[in-house]
């Protein structure tokens, strides 16, 4: 009998060919997916590692900071102020002070090394630190008080007027034939070559030797003004310029550097300066306002000589540490030394405008730091410093006023306010809130300092990559564009970032108040979404699907269909709901107004934090609902029919075997749900988060600004510091989620450890 072969039936199982090509098939297509999955994978990794490089790389790197005003500069001129107010003698002639210290037992002052010379038969020289001033300590820097002297002009000046650039050819070519008398010390070769090549480059001329001098070849007025130390050097050369023929006139005036380069820089009345010291920062920046490239010459070094009268006996050799007492904070010889007499220090000392003065204290105090001066010195730079043009004082009257309104300067005097109407104020019904903080102290006072009067700005800044490789192209390049600028390495996630509010300004700008603000939102968003949403997955695995009544199993369907939908629906439309319902709507309970909560009642609105938060969580609910769903659908069957078998009614079983078994599940879509709110911006734009707040959120009806906003809002300002300080503001938001999610991880896996 012959058995008949059937052919297969539809929707068995492949066989030969067919299995073999099913299984070919199935393996392409598992191969195919792969590596979709591992290119997904592979381009996420990249997207997020390409994410924290440009972060990263714009929260760190060089920086070229520019002062307003340099700290030292504010040291100096408090310790010159103190200096001065105990002279018994400041004078820019010499030979005044002089004059006053022969003779005089009890006297003491300092001058440049050719007046000592001119009067070393009535004066007598100190040794400091045990060196004695000379041609050769100065120039090997062993004695401490020794100093260059300089000429100052611009290519600017010297091309308009031939005859200013043909007097400082001659000074260069023939200074070194005059210093010796004048009583100076010759500049070494290095220093008058480099000189030579800043006047031929002035000139646009090639080479290193100066041209022939012809002073008859031009003619004008030739104007300089400055140090009385560098005046009879820049006097004998323009003697010596005008018998070699120059039928112009030469004027040198006598009266200080820092009189000298303020005439050239700011006033623009001469065409030289002479100066004994080297010109700072706020005289550079000055010229350059004038539209002044600076040119540099040096010709020459002096020595200060410390001198007392022959009658002196107790007197050979002086500290550094005993000049600074002497010359300030001691009264009496004997303050000192107690082995010398105790009698009144009686001061000589060069005025205000010398550059003589200006070396010997940046010489003498120059180790003293800002930072370390006492308080009642902060507040007299706060109360007294004026602008670089010295027209106005830096910090206004009104400011000085409303920083004492805010926190008194001192406990037992005013600097604006008026006693009686403080005392007023602070027996009041309110009193202001400086009535009961205590005075500022000192590290609250330099901070002032710092931000008023210092006022450094970011004037460039250079990515952290750069930064490591390229240092020296940096460098030089800031060197060029902002010779002011001091290049320095700089990491914009510090303490004081974290701890400062928001400010127009990035370099004193932070983040405190969009942290708070972000904390307080996430916290009533968690607080009113996760209950809610977790309830909400409750009732439709464990309740809803069992029911019998097909209108209800309809409504459960819509309402799943549409929680599905909302968690794909744009978060800006959330904003739009939380702007009709929350701000406006409710605005009466958002506003704190209706719980006499809000705090100010004349300007609330329903813009506030609690706003916000229900905002989010409104976001955020068909996300936790549906990873609620699956971790609680995931949990076996078993578990109920057990619990249920033993006794235990449905809500029982729910809480005590279902719930901990899908918690873990719960805390991740949790995580996931938390995250997203975080970051979010448009929502919160829209519900009406400031873009620029310094007040710290104190609760639910308080405006308030988030992290993202904040982010959002510095990346859309065109400095560059802006986006530095967001780029560390977006560490900051990664931290500060990387540290919820592990809370909630921590959380999680303590649930499934005491499950397992």
């Amino acid at each position: 009998m012959s058995v008949e072969t059937k052919s297969a039936h539809p929707g068995s199982y492949p066989e030969d060919k067919d299995l073999a090509r099913f299984i070919q098939f199935r393996n392409f297509n598992a191969t195919f997916w792969r590596v979709v999955f591992i290119s997904s994978l592979v381009i996420s990794l990249i997207a997020l590692l390409a994410l924290l490089y440009n972060v990263v790389n714009e929260a760190f790197g060089l920086t070229a900071v520019e002062n307003r005003i340099e700290p030292e500069t504010l040291v100096l001129r408090l310790q010159e102020a103190d200096m001065l107010e105990v002279a018994v003698l400041s004078s820019e002639d010499d030979n005044d002070l002089a004059a006053g210290i022969s003779g005089n037992p009890n006297a003491i002052g300092f001058f440049g090394y050719a007046y000592y010379k001119a009067n070393q038969d009535k004066l007598q020289a100190l040794t400091v630190n045990g060196v004695t001033p000379s041609a050769e300590t100065a120039e090997s820097g062993e004695y401490p008080i020794a100093r260059p002297l300089f000429i100052y002009s611009a290519p600017q000046i010297m091309n308009k007027k031939p005859q200013v650039a043909e007097f400082i050819n001659y000074y260069l070519t023939h200074v070194n034939d005059e210093i010796d008398d004048v009583g100076y010390f010759a500049a070494t070769t290095d220093s008058l070559d480099s000189a030579r090549a800043t006047w031929l480059n002035a000139q646009n001329q090639t080479g290193t030797a100066l041209p022939v001098v012809n002073p008859a070849a031009v003619e004008g007025k030739v104007l300089v003004a400055g140090s009385s130390t560098v005046f009879p050097l820049t006097d004998r050369l323009a003697t010596r310029f005008t018998e070699a023929g120059y039928s112009g006139e030469i004027t040198v005036a006598n009266i200080g550097t820092t009189g000298g380069l303020r005439q050239f820089c700011v006033e623009g009345k001469v065409d030289i300066a002479n100066a004994s010291r080297a010109i700072n920062t706020l005289e550079r920046a000055a010229c350059r306002g004038k539209g002044l490239d600076v040119a540099e010459f040096r010709v020459g070094t002096d020595a200060l000589v410390v001198v007392v009268s022959r009658e002196n006996t107790f007197l050979k050799n002086v500290t550094v540490e005993q000049l600074q007492q002497i010359f300030t904070d001691a009264k009496n010889w004997s303050d000192v030394d107690p082995s010398w007499p105790s009698t009144p220090i009686e001061r000589y000392i060069p005025g205000a405008d010398s550059g003589t003065l200006d070396f010997f204290t940046e010489t003498i105090y120059g180790g003293v730091e800002l930072a370390d001066l006492p308080k009642d010195d902060l507040v007299e730079i706060i109360a007294t410093t004026q602008d670089p043009q010295g027209k106005k004082p830096l910090v206004s009257k009104g400011k000085l006023r409303q920083l004492e309104n805010e926190q008194l300067f001192y406990e037992d005097k005013f600097l604006t306010l008026d006693p009686d109407k403080h005392a007023q104020e602070c027996a009041g019904d309110k009193p202001p809130a400086r009535c009961s903080l205590p005075a500022r102290d000192q590290e609250n006072m330099y901070a002032l300092v710092q931000e008023l009067v210092v006022a450094p700005k970011v004037v460039d800044t250079w990515p952290l990559i750069d930064s490591l490789f390229k240092q020296e192209a940096i460098v030089a390049e800031a060197a060029e564009k902002f010779p002011n600028a001091e290049v320095e390495f700089r990491s914009w996630i510090t303490p004081d970032f974290v701890r400062k509010p928001q400010a127009s300004d990035p370099t004193l700008a932070g983040i405190r108040t969009a942290i708070l603000g972000s904390l307080w939102t996430i916290a009533i968003t968690i607080l009113v979404a996760f209950p809610i949403g977790v309830g909400a997955a409750i009732y439709l695995e464990e309740y809803a699907t069992g029911t019998a009544n097909p209108l209800l199993r309809r409504v459960n369907t819509i309402i799943q269909t549409n929680i599905n939908n909302l968690a794909g629906v744009p978060s800006i439309i959330y904003g739009i709901l939380g702007l009709a319902i929350f701000v406006r709507l409710f605005e009466p309970f958002t506003s704190g107004a209706a719980l006499s909560a809000a705090a100010d009642p004349t300007t609330a609105n329903g813009r506030t934090i609690i706003s916000a938060g229900l905002t989010l969580a409104l976001l955020i609910l068909p996300v936790i609902i549906i990873n609620a769903q699956e971790a609680i659908r995931a949990v076996p069957l078993s578990l109920r029919q057990a619990g249920m078998a033993l006794g235990a009614t449905k809500w029982q079983t729910i809480w005590a075997h279902v719930l901990p078994n899908a918690i873990p599940g719960i805390l991740t879509g949790t995580i996931l749900a938390v995250s997203r709110a975080m970051g979010e911006t448009a929502p919160l734009v829209v519900v009406g988060a400031s873009t620029f707040i310094t007040i710290d959120p104190d609760g639910i009806f308080s405006k308030f600004t988030t992290l993202p906003i904040q982010i959002y809002q510095w990346t859309a300002r065109p400095q560059a510091e802006f986006r530095n300080i967001a780029a560390a503001a977006i560490v900051v938001l990664l931290v500060l989620l990387l540290s919820m999610n592990a809370l909630a991880i921590i959380l999680r896996n303590r649930y499934s450890r005491r499950l397992s």
